[in-house]
């Protein structure tokens, strides 16, 4: 088997076939509002979000998925699983959710991952959900898989953010070197919350969520 990090680089890969490049988390309707309309707004729109939402639900979360997949237990995934479905707040942040996660599960099948095989067919998949099981059976060890989904996440908003703020190359890569200390940040505050802890307490978000989908005209899904 090929090193864990070339498998995390599969994972956090923009060509992994999961459609996360459809997805905009609500940027776009913070860019249609003009909550967003520069560079300085897109880092703090994008790193307010990775610390409260990324950091106070998906990543701690993430981090009890990798550690129930690599003690095969089911039952916990499971638990953990619809609790994160349980926590998006709008109908399109679960669609997002759910969707991305079948489609890392029907891949995950095609390639003969075998806890892809054990997870049963009327149980919606999160995609951390998925995420974690590729990990551990890639031997991908907890903190390079947190960082690695993470990454995965920012990278993506930021492309978002190219287009729609619109901003150039250049000040995608400032956004993304800006980022990196919140990014490293928000997973080290995953480590620390318990699970009474566990949330996103973002009310624009939500709201912008509830707005994008009736949003007279959009690129992205969410």
């Amino acid at each position: 088997m090929a090193k864990p990090l070339l498998h995390l680089m599969q994972l956090v890969s923009p060509a992994l076939p999961v459609g996360a490049y459809a997805y905009s988390q609500c940027l776009e309707f913070a860019v249609e509002s003009r909550w967003v309309s520069s560079l300085a707004e897109a880092e703090d729109w994008i790193g307010e979000v990775m610390g409260h939402s990324l950091g106070g639900l998906d990543l701690p979360v993430l981090r009890r998925l990798h550690q129930l997949a690599t003690a095969d237990d089911d039952e916990g995934l499971i638990y953990w699983n619809d609790f994160l479905q349980a926590s998006r707040e709008s109908r399109e942040l679960l669609l997002e959710d759910v969707q991305m996660g079948e489609a890392l599960l029907r891949l995950m099948r095609d390639i003969d991952l075998p806890a892809a095989q054990r997870w049963p067919e009327e149980r919606p998949p999160s995609f951390a959900t998925m995420f974690a099981l590729a990990a551990v059976h890639w031997q991908v060890e907890l903190d390079d898989c947190l960082d690695g989904f993470a990454w995965s996440w920012l990278e993506n908003q930021v492309a978002a953010a190219i287009k729609l703020v619109p901003l150039g190359q250049t000040d995608g890569q400032r956004l993304l070197l800006r980022l990196m200390p919140k990014l490293s940040e928000a997973v080290a505050k995953s480590a620390h919350l318990g699970d009474d802890e566990l949330g996103v307490g973002l009310p624009r978000l939500a709201m912008a969520s509830a707005q994008h989908e009736t949003q007279y005209s959009r690129l992205f899904r969410s």
